[in-house]
């Protein structure tokens, strides 16, 4: 398996080229075609008006927003007019609500998409949605990137947070081509249970797959003494220096509001390296 086709979507001018970026230089090393989509976001909500409105304001909000498009497409054709690699950009507009929708129909063809991490200050709301609807609706591996996070050549040491579940799984083997250029692979096993298959050599299993697969692999059997499970996580990636955690990422709802789960949601916020996740 190897990625042909890498995605990323622009929403935000202040984090247009940090992202571009990161997802060139991932392009650039999978020898992959890089799209890039750039959405100007219509934040007015169908179905609600407030006192004054009409046709021509909604036109109004229609024009920024294709006007905040147009301008986000020039600015990431010259970002990638710096990179030696295969390209193309298109630009348009979509509701925040249908946002998800839209990158969705975009990444189902994609192998791999290169986001933004959707949390922190002066982060647009149409952040999450945009994660959301790659990776759940488009079922696609996504990766995301911290804003002072620079672009790498190729992760050397990476943490996977496994605690055999099936979307744990599906992240594992999504990455594989990632984990085959890492000098080291850190399979994290925290508060592993005590009943089961597997309790006697927790990660174990998986060990021996990434092994079968040529990557050098270690099992770091860790104890929850933080409350909560990113913060082990997060502290352990500290401490063993790695440029890059896998993991899968859990929907408990499908409501938007609530669709990431606790510890993918922490992991976000929190996380200060590059983020590879799959549901």
């Amino acid at each position: 398996m190897s990625y042909k086709t890498i995605l990323t979507v622009v929403t935000d001018p202040d984090l247009a080229e940090s992202i571009v970026s990161h997802a060139a230089a991932v392009a650039q090393g999978a020898h992959a075609h890089l799209d890039v989509v750039c959405f100007g976001v219509d934040r007015t909500q169908t179905g609600y008006y407030y006192a004054g409105a009409n046709a021509m304001v909604l036109q109004e909000t229609l024009n920024r927003a294709t006007t905040e498009a147009e301008a986000l497409a020039a600015q990431v054709r010259e970002v990638l007019g710096r990179f030696e690699l295969r390209w193309s950009v298109e630009h348009g507009v979509a509701q925040l609500a249908d946002i998800g929708r839209h990158v969705a129909a975009r990444a189902r063809f994609a192998d791999l998409v290169v986001l933004p991490k959707p949390y922190g200050k002066n982060h647009g709301v149409e952040l999450e949605p945009v994660i959301e609807g790659a990776m759940f609706e488009g079922q696609v591996p996504v990766v995301v990137v911290p804003d002072d996070v620079d672009p790498p050549s190729a992760p050397k040491r990476v943490v996977i947070g496994w605690n055999e579940s099936a979307e744990a799984l599906r992240a594992v083997r999504a990455a594989l081509p990632v984990l085959k250029g890492a000098e080291l692979v850190h399979v994290v096993v925290i508060d592993p249970p005590k009943h089961g298959p597997n309790r006697s050599d927790p990660g174990g299993m998986l060990s021996q797959y990434l092994v079968r697969h040529g990557i050098r692999a270690e099992i770091d059997v860790l104890s929850k003494t933080l409350p909560r499970v990113s913060d082990v996580l997060m502290r352990h990636v500290t401490d063993v220096g790695a440029d890059l955690v896998v993991m899968g990422a859990y929907g408990h709802s499908r409501f938007r509001e609530a669709i990431l789960g606790g510890a993918t949601r922490n992991m976000l916020e929190q996380a200060n390296v590059t983020v590879f996740m799959a549901h």
